[in-house]
């Protein structure tokens, strides 16, 4: 096995491209899964986050499809050979611009498409033809079903974040989209977490796989520095100010678990004067894109995501993640860490855990398999709580405004006895001021009717002429002469 890009035997412009981006040295997953590929064997590969599984499938998968590169600009000459199917759009616009790059020398063409976003401009360029489709599964089977694609021709299929592509979410789309491919083709699995139940239902799509684990399944990378703080709801904002404060962070994730909760932080911590933006689901697709590339140049200081920025993403030098809300899916811990101690580099992750989320940090305990020691924060004083209710006018905070003793004992003066008059107030009993009630209300009930008195209704009714048993509501019917006469019988 070689370490090095430079011994790959890769074609030119291939390895131009490569050595462009100053690829020299290949990281565990790439120097196994590689060769493998290359060989042409389905792969089922696990590795941590950050560790380059893009170039893992994507360098060979392009070594291989050269024989077909042709310069036609007939669209018939360029049909799609490979297919690569992604959970998140963030993520596929991440694959595909790699997929991009590697390819910039050659004429093999590459495309994508994903929900949020027009699908005409998607359509022009899918009608023009590529061999390398980069795909969310939804948008797929839109194109699908509209007949701008066909994959009958395809060679290769990749499942980047496999995990999440076989979930029950993703099932179905995907059971659809892979019946319309060959039988006979290439199947690539890359992921950073790999449950057993997971590795079953994978298995049903690859022929004779070849496993490739780098690291321990399920691990955490080495290179981030990980704690968990006991912080209450009310206090999670006073300590990311604190932390970032003490460390000196520049930029850094924060996770929350809702969309309603990452729209509500972002802009809380807009409020208290850090360059925030939000990136969750309910955005278009281009405030996402934005939001992106804003954090990316360094225009923001937090990026507050939802677990749609929780896989793949890879946005290099982040000093740091934020779990604002402890993940309810114990490998979203994995996937959100993975954002900081990206390529060899150090990092730092923060996770805030209430006593609400013990169950949860459980949970993390169990899968990666390290006990998680929860450490007590510890406030600066000059930092007040956020959520205290307090009266500051030179004098003590006060959280009871009902201590009344010992607010009088602080307004005394130092040395000075307290004065009779305010004892006395103080210690007397209060005093009830007599209210003056009408005697009326103090009588008992008593009957303004005699016994002998009849309802005013059969009072009334006395010398009265007898009453008809019609209601005398109901109208009597108008007489009406009648145009016939019966026959008398």
């Amino acid at each position: 096995m070689t370490s090095s890009f430079s011994n790959l035997s890769l074609a030119e412009p291939l390895a131009r491209a490569v050595a462009e981006m100053g690829y020299e040295t290949m990281t565990p997953i790439q120097e196994q899964a590689i060769p493998v590929v290359l060989q042409g064997k389905d792969v089922m590969g696990a590795a941590q986050t950050g560790t380059g599984k893009t170039a893992a499938f994507a360098l060979p998968l392009l070594q291989r499809m050269m024989k077909h590169e042709n310069a036609s600009t007939s669209p018939a000459r360029h049909p799609v050979r490979a297919l690569v199917l992604l959970p998140t759009r963030e993520l596929a616009v991440q694959v595909a611009e790699q997929v991009e790059l590697y390819a910039k020398y050659t004429n093999l063409r590459s495309t994508v498409v994903f929900g949020g976003m027009d699908m005409k401009p998607q359509t022009a360029e899918l009608k023009k033809g590529v061999e390398v489709l980069v795909a969310t599964p939804g948008r797929l089977l839109d194109h699908i079903e509209a007949k701008n694609t066909v994959l009958n021709q395809v060679e290769y299929v990749v499942l980047d974040e496999a995990d999440r592509m076989l979930d029950i979410g993703f099932l179905p789309d995907l059971q659809r989209i892979l019946s319309y491919l060959p039988k006979q083709r290439i199947t690539l699995l890359f992921s950073a977490t790999f449950s057993p139940e997971i590795k079953r239902l994978a298995s049903s799509y690859l022929q004779d796989p070849v496993t490739i684990e780098v690291a321990r399944s399920n691990a955490t990378a080495s290179t981030v520095e990980q704690h968990f703080y006991a912080v209450n709801a009310d206090d999670k904002r006073r300590a990311l100010h604190q932390i970032l404060k003490q460390r000196g962070l520049k930029q850094a994730f924060v996770f929350v678990n809702s969309k309603l909760g990452c729209a509500r932080l972002a802009r809380s911590l807009e409020r208290e004067g850090l360059k925030t933006t939000a990136l969750h689901g309910d955005k278009s697709q281009d405030e996402r894109l934005k939001a992106l590339e804003s954090f990316k140049k360094g225009e923001v200081d937090l990026l507050v995501c939802t677990d749609v920025a929780a896989r793949g993403l890879d946005i290099k030098d982040v000093p740091a993640v934020f779990n604002f809300d402890v993940p309810f899916n114990a490998e979203d811990y994995v996937h959100r860490i993975g954002r900081t101690g990206r390529a060899g580099a150090s990092g730092l992750a923060v996770s805030f855990a209430a006593s609400s989320d013990q169950r949860l940090v459980a949970d993390i305990e169990k899968l990666i398999k390290t006990k998680i020691e929860i450490e007590p924060m510890e406030f600066e004083e000059d930092q007040p709580r956020k959520d205290q209710g307090r009266i500051n006018d030179g004098r003590r905070m006060y959280r009871d405004s009902g201590d009344q003793a010992v607010r009088d004992a602080e307004d005394a003066p130092q040395g000075r006895a307290e004065r009779p008059e305010r004892r006395e107030r103080r210690e007397a009993p209060p005093q009830r001021h007599a209210v003056s009630r009408d005697p009326f209300f103090d009588k008992p009930y008593e009957s303004t009717l005699a016994a002998e008195t009849q309802p005013a209704w059969e009072a009334s009714a006395k010398g009265a002429a007898p009453r008809s048993s019609v209601s005398a509501n109901i109208k009597p019917k108008k007489k009406v002469a009648a145009l016939f006469k019966t026959a008398a019988l």
